[in-house]
């Protein structure tokens, strides 16, 4: 295989509606260059702060949209229904903007493996974990993506460097999910398929973000198109997997419903796109510190809205998952020569 093009600017951690390019600014190409105009057009009509509030919240209330889906529908059809509407509602914004979906089998190759990795398989398992535990605790083991990720760059990644200081942000951040669990109890009180389909969920976003870094980087096409034309696919994956292991739906409640939509819509579609002007307009390392603010709204929530039990250790376990996971994505200043 032919080495890949050299990779657009990437957020390091990936979020909970992460997808083939949820994680790389704009690049530098034609369809590029005009998406980044009309993000600094857009600048004026609404503070980057607010923006970055509202996606925070939109991502952390994902966990509890989830809960509340299960409630009704099978947890393929969950994730059918958040791919679905996040596809339509990204659809909506090419028809707008007139810009195609991208082009070639290869692309359209590597994007059907980037669904399966960050769409259908993440989305899927955190809807079956959540049959089992406490949207908070599924929220918190999302926030262990970037300590899979920094393990898994110093590895497949030859340019990730590892540091004291980023293998201390491992350990305490694996510390932290310790914690979160009560290791010391022998894990009594946390069901433990639930919390591993939700770790393994987590271990797919930086699994998928690697790929795409070595696959899709350089793309023709926006971040827009690429990440719908990834959706369209994982949504086609989806439908096929709930057609074959689950059976049609024979209502349609109001609650779930809506939850599934504003899932889609909301925190895949609407949330994408607002990630990608923050990319745009303040760079990856300020606009992906909204992971970390992820779990304390997603537990936050949980305990307001759903009244879900909390216990001393899963705040201070999910503080010190944070802090490990912030010293993950440090990196030391280049020396200047001499």
């Amino acid at each position: 295989m032919s080495a890949p093009a050299a990779p657009r600017p990437t957020l390091p951690t990936p979020s909970p509606g992460s997808a083939a390019v949820a994680a790389t600014a704009p690049a530098p190409t034609a369809t590029g260059t005009t998406a980044t105009t009309a993000a600094t057009r857009r600048r004026g009509l609404l503070d980057w702060r607010v923006r970055f509030a509202i996606l925070s919240v939109v991502w952390g209330f994902s966990f509890l949209l989830i809960k509340v889906g299960t409630e009704a529908y099978a947890p393929f059809q969950v994730a059918l229904g958040r791919v679905l509407f996040g596809a339509l509602a990204l659809t909506a914004v090419l028809l707008v903007r007139r810009e195609p979906l991208p082009r070639g089998l290869r692309t359209w190759g590597h994007l059907t493996v980037a669904a399966l990795l960050l769409n259908t398989a993440p989305f899927s398992l955190f809807a079956y974990a959540e049959l089992s535990i406490p949207s908070s605790l599924a929220g918190i083991c999302n926030a262990t993506s970037p300590l899979w990720g920094m393990a898994l760059s110093l590895v497949a990644l030859s340019e990730d460097r590892p540091t004291r200081r980023r293998f201390a942000g491992l350990g305490l951040g694996f510390l932290g999910v310790l914690t979160v669990l009560g290791a010391w109890h022998g894990f009594s009180g946390v069901d433990a398929k639930g919390t591993a389909f939700a770790l393994l969920a987590s271990l797919c976003y930086p699994i998928g973000w690697i790929y795409v870094r070595r696959t899709l980087a350089g793309t023709p096409g926006s971040p827009v198109a690429l990440t719908g034309g990834q959706l369209m696919v994982s949504t086609l994956q989806l439908a096929l997997v709930s057609a074959l292991f689950t059976s049609a739906p024979t209502s349609f409640p109001l609650w779930p419903t809506l939850s599934v939509i504003a899932l889609g819509a909301l925190g895949t579609g609407m949330a994408l796109q607002m990630q990608y002007g923050l990319v745009t307009e303040v760079g990856p390392t300020t606009a992906q510190m909204v992971t970390y603010f992820i779990p304390v709204i997603a537990t936050t929530a949980g305990v307001l809205v759903l009244g879900e039990q909390l216990h001393w250790n899963t705040p201070v376990g999910a503080a010190i998952v944070l802090a490990g996971a912030a010293l993950t994505q440090t990196r030391t200043a280049p020396r200047k020569p001499a």
